[in-house]
């Protein structure tokens, strides 16, 4: 047997993994972690004869791994060697075990379902995860739920977490400083050779030209890393022409695993291969025979926008650990090549690691999940980077649509959606078509795999989705049509698979084109409430769809003849976005799955509450009628919400309620022990249910709120003993020598409270006025008789014998009709002028 780097390190990993509960592995692409360690693993005692399940982050992956172990243990798939030992693998819809495997290869989804059946995973002692640098959803859900598992029903559960490029630090600290364990393996080195694409340019012209470049620098088997499928095909095409001596092959995830094999396996008669690849053959795969790698330096990830709840693909740079393990991938075998088309200082400016998925992901398949296995909050689970709570949000809110959630619980529907392997869309698409009829499920099998699968057609010719089920109608009747066939054929195993789960009988496979037409835009429309699409001009190709937005088809498209479309699928573009892939619907169809709703709502241009009754498909509103409004405590959370938003004194609660409250939260800051009331802002506004519901009495718009006795209402947030007390510690007002009653100026932040007076208003007060039973002085603003500022104190006495003799000349003269006594002790105080006798 091949001596293989990672058997250097087994004997501490098994101790470690003996001793702990959570080890993490660090090993770079080829020590045969992904295939020697399981094997090793399988014959420790402390399994006890469990099961190992590792999880690989692609079907490929999946399959080939255990293939490449049944290999090395020179057995079938899934059988007994050594005892009755074995090594099987699962992904969606195939599956190779039997009762004597004793490691499974499974795709990180069904870990996650295997869990729900099995809530303890009681045959499970040891999950691997395995490239976890990826950082796939299903990875950190598995995880996250593995976790809990091992804290809550398996403490003797082992998770191992291998990778080549992960922060195994970071990851240490947020699983309990779990230990590390790393094997240097055996990198050969790598040449690093940079080609700059033109950044104007197509990028699959200039792709060629550097794989010709290499061809003729070098010997050996060429991996070429591309975004897309698109991309791939675009390039084989070329290169086809170019009459090359190299076999030219594809890798992708859309292609059978007899064309993936043939990429992955040496050619049989020697020849050298160009293997055309996506991100795909970064990780985890064996590729024989590569020398040469040529990275065009871009990848496509999925990424989803809260706001309009859809996906879209983007072509973004690859991070720095992708860019090395795409080179890694030259110098398995000796010293290789890597041809990076971008500048060598690029290289230094690109993000160190990928941005998890959890972080741009749609979110309602997991939080589906978790709802089912019983968490209702996403927060309570351990996660390396927590879901974005907006995501969260907008997963809710998708759910309810869906009548999976109600009131945040899952429902009936929602655990029947739980069990189908797919997003909570298309299983709701699937249910639908069921409680219809056979042709209706039958007509949903396809739509459900066209919907999972790329597109076999371009959207340039059509976006209706009804061309494509027929496609599939003749396709399977061997009629010929101008497809790609790869994805066909790919697309009708699917199809036959959902089939074969809802055990649809053969004969309904043979619908009409009528039947199509009639029943997709309802299908389409059930599992995409939210995108019932509206034509804005008559044949035109704008279309606005029910959550708002607006959304183009090609001007030349035949679907622009029908009004109503519904949406699967969309790009949400800059300002318009553009519909892909649609079906097109009419009235009656829309009366199917309408429903009525009771609306209560804020009418910001007439500033009151109103109801109606709304005929609505999704969000997109086909009818409304004024209704009666209904009783008040409905109508009050719409109200206070208008508050909330627009402040207190929107609705009239004016300066004097204001100056209410500051002399409240000044005692409160001045008396603690005494227990006063928060009627800050914040706070009132967060409680308006409970002081303002009482004096709320048919009160349905802003003018009723201006109405509102707000004196009174502020009165009563003090208890009856607390009003007596505050008049006495904190008065409105106080009365000057003049006899004037003046205004206190109060300060929420317990501030000293102000009053601002006419000099000549108090002649003869001696010592300066305090609040708060002494304890808080009055800090006094002086005014002239013009109501000026003169003099800023909280010190009478000191005036008196000081600054008021300075302030007295200048005011004399600039008010000479006024008294300016030379003793201001003895003066009397007056209101205004007064003549000399």
């Amino acid at each position: 047997m091949i001596a293989y780097p990672i058997q250097e390190i087994i004997p501490s990993l098994l101790s470690t993994l003996e001793q702990n509960k959570i080890v993490i592995l660090q090993a770079p692409p080829g020590a045969g972690k992904s295939t020697i360690l399981p094997l090793e693993l399988m014959k420790q005692p402390w399994l006890k004869n469990k099961k190992t399940i590792m999880l690989e982050p692609r079907r490929l992956a999946a399959k080939s791994v255990a293939t490449r172990m049944n290999q090395l243990l020179s057995d079938r798939l899934g059988g007994p060697p050594f005892g009755g030992q074995g090594v099987g693998y699962r992904i969606r819809f195939e599956s190779s075990v039997t009762e004597h495997t004793k490691v499974e290869v499974v795709t990180e989804g069904i870990l996650t379902r295997m869990i729900q059946s099995d809530n303890a995973l009681e045959e499970v002692g040891l999950v691997i995860f395995d490239e976890f640098h990826e950082r796939s959803l299903n990875a950190d859900l598995a995880l996250a739920l593995c976790l809990q598992v091992q804290h809550v029903l398996r403490p003797d559960l082992k998770i191992l977490i291998m990778s080549a490029t992960l922060d195994g630090e970071r990851l240490s600290k947020q699983l309990f400083n779990a230990p590390i364990v790393t094997s240097l393996g055996k990198q050969f080195e790598v040449e690093h050779r940079y080609v700059p694409a033109e950044i104007n340019k197509p990028i699959v012209p200039q792709i060629v030209s550097v794989i010709k470049k290499a061809l003729r620098e070098n010997d050996g088997d060429l991996l070429v890393f591309l975004p897309g499928s698109g991309e791939i095909n675009r390039t084989f095409d070329l290169l086809s022409n170019e009459n090359s001596e190299a076999e030219i092959l594809k890798l992708y995830g859309d292609l059978n695993f007899q064309q993936q094999q043939k990429a992955l396996l040496p050619h049989p008669q020697g020849k050298r291969k160009i293997i055309l690849s996506t991100s795909i053959a970064e990780t985890s795969l064996t590729i024989e025979g590569i020398k040469v790698v040529i990275d065009c330096g871009l990848s496509r990830f999925p990424r989803f926008d809260n706001r309009s709840g859809m996906t879209r693909l983007e072509t973004i740079r690859v991070s720095k650990d992708s860019a090395d393990q795409r080179a890694g991938r030259a110098g398995r075998l000796g010293p290789g090549v890597c041809y990076r088309m971008w500048p060598a200082f690029q290289t230094a400016q690109l993000q160190p690691v990928r941005k998890p998925e959890i972080l741009e992901a749609d979110l309602a398949p997991l939080l589906l999940e978790l709802l089912n296995w019983g968490v209702s909050d996403v927060f309570e689970l351990n996660w390396i980077d927590p879901p974005p709570l907006g995501a969260i949000e907008s997963a809710f809110s998708l759910l309810e649509q869906l009548e999976a959630v109600d009131q945040r619980k899952i429902t009936a529907r929602g655990k029947e959606m739980a069990t189908l392997p797919t997003h909570p869309r298309i299983a709701q698409m699937l249910q639908f078509a069921r409680d219809q009829g056979p042709a209706h499920m039958a007509i949903a099998c396809d739509m459900a795999a066209l919907l999972e699968e790329r597109d076999p057609m371009s959207d340039e010719i059509s976006a209706d989705l009804c061309l494509r089920v027929e496609l599939m109608q003749r396709f399977r009747k061997n009629e010929r049509t101008a497809v790609d066939r790869n994805a066909m054929e790919r697309i009708d195993r699917l199809a036959f698979a959902w089939r074969k789960w809802f055990s649809i009988e053969r004969a309904t496979m043979n619908f009409t084109n009528e039947q199509i037409h009639d029943y997709t835009g309802v299908l389409v429309a059930a599992a995409y409430p939210e995108r019932i699409a509206k034509q804005q001009k008559k044949q035109g190709h704008i279309y606005k769809l029910s959550n708002g937005r607006t959304m183009k088809v090609d001007q030349h498209d035949p679907i622009t003849h029908y009004e109503w479309l519904a949406v699967a699928q969309a790009d949400l573009g800059m300002n318009e976005g553009k519909i892909f892939l649609a079906a097109p619907m009419d009235a009656n169809d829309l009366k199917s799955i309408q429903k009525e709703y009771g609306v209560l709502k804020w009418d910001e241009e007439r500033e009151l509450v109103v109801s109606s009754k709304e005929i609505r498909v999704g969000g997109l509103v086909l009818k409304a009628a004024p209704a009666k409004l209904p009783d008040q405590e409905k109508v009050n959370p719409i109200l206070f919400e208008q508050i909330r938003s627009k402040g207190l004194a929107w609705c009239g609660w004016a300066e004097a309620q204001e100056q209410f409250q500051s002399r409240v939260m000044s005692l409160r800051k001045w008396r603690p022990e005494e227990n006063w009331p928060d009627l800050s802002n914040e706070n009132l506004l967060n409680t308006l249910n409970e002081w303002l519901t009482p004096f709320l009495l048919d009160v349905y718009r802003k003018t009723d709120l201006l109405k509102l006795d707000w004196h009174n209402v502020a009165k009563n947030l003090l208890p009856w003993e607390k009003q007596n007390m505050l008049n006495k510690l904190a008065p409105s007002h106080i009365s000057v020598p003049s006899g004037s009653s003046i205004r206190l100026q109060y300060f929420a932040d317990g501030k000293q409270p102000e009053l601002a007076v006419r000099l000549q208003e108090i002649f003869g007060w001696e010592e300066t006025p305090t609040v708060n039973d002494g304890k808080t002085k009055i800090l006094i603003h002086l005014l002239s008789p013009g109501y000026k500022p003169v003099q800023i104190t909280q010190d009478l006495k000191s005036f008196w014998d000081n600054a008021y003799h300075e302030v007295r000349k200048e005011l004399k003269s600039r008010y000479p009709k006024h008294s300016w006594p030379e003793d201001p002790w003895n003066a009397e105080a007056v209101r205004g002028a007064k003549r000399r006798g």
